[in-house]
This record gives C-alpha cells, sequence and structure tokens, in this order.
C-alpha cells in the first residue's frame, strides 16, 4: 500500500509538472494550441520537457518499473523544469485562468488515480487523459465566462456619450496610441488601454475592470496573428474612429502573404458605428467618404538625440510641428495622432503645445543617462523600419557606440540581412541575444567587434565589463526566452 501511494503522489507531482510547461506555453501563445504545436521558436523544448519524460513514463510503466521512473523525476525531471523556468524572462503568471486550469487537472488526475487504485484495472496511472481532461474544461469554463464577460463589455461601450478610437498597424500601434492619448487629454477626459493590451480577451477584461465611467474618449489597441483576430474586436468595440499604421511584413510566419496581412488589418473598419479611418499609404487603399490616406503629407524630416521635428499638411495648410520623442520613424505615428486629435476639434495651437510636451513611451527609443552613458532604451520596437531608424539616430552621436539585439524577430531572412548591414556600418560593439537571428547577424555583421550572449541575465555584468563613460548603449528590440 505504502508503494501505491507513492506512486499515487509522485504521478500526481509529475502531472503537474507536464502542465506546468503546457500551460506557460499556451499562456506566451494566447492560449491557442495550434501556435504552440505549429509557430513555437523552440520546439526542442517541447521534445525535452514534455515528450521525452511523457514516453519515458510510459515506457517505464509497460515495464512494470515505476520506481525507477520517479527517481528520475526526482533527480533529473523537476531539476531540470525548475531550472529551465528559472531562465525565463517571462514567466507563468498564475491569472485566475492559469489556476483555474490547474485545479482542472489536479481533479481530474486525483479522481483518475483514486479510480485506478480502487478497481485494480489499471497496471499504470495515465497523464496524457488527465491533461486533455483539464485542457478541455478549462476551455468550456472559460467559453462560458467568455460570454458573460463580453455581453457586460459591449453593454459598457453603448454609452452616447463615450467615443472609441480603435488603432492597429504592423508597427507603431502602441506608440499611435500612448501620442494620441497624450494629446487628446489637453481637451478631453481619455482612458488607452495599458501596456500592450490589443486580444479580444485583454481588451474585454480592461474595459470590464478598467475603463472609467466619466471617460470621453476610449483609446483601444487591437492586435492580430491570424486573419479575423481584428474583426472581432471591431465588432466589440464598433468603434466611431479608427487609425491603420504602417503595413509591413510583421509576424509574416503567421500570415504567409503581405495581402493576409493587410486584410486583416483592414478589419478594423468592420465597425458599424465608424465615422472616419485615417490608413497609412502603405495599406495601399483607396480613400473615400470614411477613409482619409496619409503618410504622402509629411515632410522635411528631422531627427535628432532631442527629437524629432517635421512639416505636415493639415486643413490643406504645411504646419511644422516638433515633439521631444526620439526616431524618424515617429514623424509617421506623429501625423496619423496629429490627424485624427484635428478631427476630434483640438486646435492647431492646442496640438502643438500638447506635442511639446509629449512624453516619450517606456521602451521605445526612451532616453536615460546613467554613470556617464547614454542609454537608449528601444527594446520593445521590433520592426525593420523602427530599428533601421533608431540606428541612423545612434549614428549621429560622436562617442563609442554599443548595441543589443536579438534582430528582427518573427520576420524574413532578407530584413535581418538589410539590418545587419546597417548594423555593420555604424557600431563599434554588437552583443547579440537570443538564437532566431544568431546565425544571420553573426555573418553579416562584420567591422564591428561582436559578442554572443548566451544568458541574457548576466547582460548586467557583460556591460559594465565592456562599456565606458561617454559609450551610447542601445537595447534594440527584446525577444522573450521563448523566442
Amino acid at each position: 500500500m505504502t508503494i501505491e501511494i507513492l506512486n499515487i503522489i509522485s504521478h500526481i507531482i509529475f502531472t503537474l509538472a507536464l502542465g506546468y510547461y503546457l500551460i506557460t506555453n499556451l499562456q506566451w501563445y494566447n492560449y491557442k494550441l495550434n501556435r504552440v504545436i505549429f509557430h513555437h521558436s523552440k520546439p526542442l523544448w517541447h521534445l525535452i520537457y514534455f515528450l521525452l519524460p511523457l514516453f519515458g513514463y510510459i515506457i517505464f510503466s509497460l515495464y512494470h518499473i515505476l520506481p525507477y521512473f520517479w527517481i528520475v523525476l526526482y533527480l533529473g525531471y523537476l531539476p531540470l523544469l525548475y531550472l529551465w523556468q528559472k531562465r525565463l524572462d517571462k514567466r507563468l503568471v498564475f491569472t485566475p485562468r492559469v489556476k483555474r486550469f490547474f485545479g482542472f487537472l489536479l481533479l481530474a488526475v486525483v479522481f483518475g488515480d483514486t479510480l485506478c487504485l480502487t478497481s485494480k484495472r489499471c497496471e499504470h496511472f495515465g497523464s496524457i487523459l488527465p491533461l486533455l481532461v483539464a485542457m478541455g474544461a478549462s476551455w468550456l469554463y472559460e467559453k462560458i465566462l467568455f460570454s458573460g464577460f463580453y455581453k457586460s463589455a459591449k453593454q459598457k461601450l453603448l454609452r452616447d456619450d463615450l467615443t472609441i478610437v480603435a488603432i492597429t498597424a504592423s508597427y507603431g500601434k502602441t506608440s499611435i496610441k500612448n501620442f494620441l492619448h497624450q494629446i487628446l487629454s489637453y481637451k478631453y477626459n481619455c482612458y488607452k488601454t495599458p501596456r500592450s493590451v490589443n486580444t479580444l480577451s485583454g481588451l474585454m477584461q480592461d474595459i470590464n475592470n478598467s475603463l472609467p465611467k466619466d471617460a470621453q474618449i476610449y483609446i483601444a489597441e487591437a492586435g492580430a496573428r491570424q486573419r479575423g483576430d481584428i474583426d472581432e474586436i471591431a465588432r466589440l468595440l464598433d468603434e466611431h474612429y479608427a487609425i491603420v499604421g504602417v503595413v509591413g511584413p510583421a509576424h509574416i510566419e503567421y500570415f504567409k502573404t503581405l495581402e493576409n496581412i493587410r486584410d486583416t488589418k483592414m478589419e478594423i473598419l468592420n465597425s458599424k458605428r465608424l465615422k472616419k479611418a485615417f490608413v497609412h499609404k502603405s495599406a495601399n487603399v483607396k480613400p473615400d467618404n470614411r477613409v482619409v490616406v496619409y503618410g504622402d503629407g509629411i515632410k522635411e524630416v528631422n531627427a535628432t538625440l532631442d527629437g524629432v521635428e517635421f512639416v505636415l499638411e493639415v486643413d490643406g495648410v504645411d504646419e511644422k510641428f516638433f515633439a521631444p520623442v526620439l526616431g524618424e520613424f515617429n514623424a509617421v505615428n506623429l501625423s496619423a495622432s496629429i490627424l485624427l486629435a484635428r478631427e476630434l476639434g483640438l486646435s492647431i495651437d492646442e496640438i502643438k503645445k500638447a506635442l511639446f510636451k509629449l512624453q516619450p513611451v517606456e521602451h521605445r527609443l526612451q532616453k536615460i543617462e546613467a554613470g556617464g552613458k547614454l542609454i537608449i532604451d528601444d527594446s520593445f520596437n521590433g520592426n525593420f523600419e523602427g530599428m533601421s531608424s533608431s540606428y541612423k539616430l545612434a549614428n549621429t552621436y560622436n562617442g563609442r557606440k554599443v548595441l543589443i539585439t536579438p534582430g528582427i524577430i518573427e520576420s524574413d531572412e532578407e530584413s535581418n540581412i538589410k539590418l545587419a548591414k546597417i548594423i555593420d556600418e555604424i557600431f563599434d560593439l554588437v552583443i547579440i541575444t537570443g538564437s532566431s537571428n544568431r546565425a544571420i547577424l553573426d555573418k553579416f555583421v562584420q567591422k564591428p567587434r561582436k559578442i554572443i550572449l548566451e544568458d541574457k541575465s548576466t547582460i548586467e555584468d557583460l556591460l559594465a565589463k565592456e562599456t565606458k563613460s561617454g559609450d551610447l548603449i542601445l537595447f534594440s528590440n527584446d525577444a522573450p526566452t521563448f523566442i
């Protein structure tokens, strides 16, 4: 009986460990199992932390030598899994959904083990079935909750005194959202979605829990990994105004073609209440009574380490604007915000005053001075246009220039080769992180000194050793460990 109890306890721990690995990956990929299976950047992890332990358990069970597997479990698999999660920079967040999953999994495995023990009809305990039951129960429960949350969020958005703005883009949607919020707040009581919340479930939660009752304007960000994602968001929001920023090959591995990306972004126009949409010229759409195409009216862009200055045609007149934010590409993001702010009643003078006080978006060309070093945190910028623009900006600096980057994630090889050639001409030291583009960057970046960083947790010690006062240090993109 003692052996049987040990088997049950060990089996429960083993199944929960497998569940920990599974739910961590599902959380990374927005609980889409097909993405975890087919689009994971490190499929070897699945083999090491899920498939091999599972197959090992089955084999040991079939040969009736489970006690030997528990030795492997406690001395091998659990320490290995612990070290794996310890090295992650994006660890599992125990949200209510995750806690419910573990609750279902624990019930399923305990029920199955108890049934096996009492009936004596099974020779070993299964782990696949409890995981499948937990996933199925979790999916069904979340579906029921989703329906209620959706109706509640939809009801909150039906206020007659609330104007809703939806923003999407391949690049820059979070920056546009933050810039627009700061500009419109000069005149209105505005609320924006926090951080990079841009999925249907994230927006529903934000609306239900955080949207103030006295907000006059709600600014929401819409992201997508597949066709239909933005359509769902547009049908929830039924926004009055929309902005479609620059459209490009971001997440091309999901959409396969640029046309699919463009069509998905244009789903933002599916709102029944849409009055006007400002769409960047890269979307290649024709203007009409609802759609204003922008991008060609931006002229005389001058980006320095003090900010960006540009001329934009507004109401048929060329107006000069300045904002203390870094990056030539931000002229495009700001122009969309300016045009919509003008549409919503702000005067040119009010817009210029708001721009002059604009705060940079955190982790997007955010300038920091520390220890005599100029640090530019652009870790949330992960596209070719933005990254190459930040490199050209760094090139205006007279001192030594240091770059920390994994390259462009979830993009094509050609874009990373082009980026590598720009890096080659500008920087004195390049620290390459991540594994996705390591070979490309190592091959095409030839002039600067290169360091391959295997463990990002050592970055502070490395920079303390390799940099000195007077250096410019640019953090360019920051892919999480699982990418």
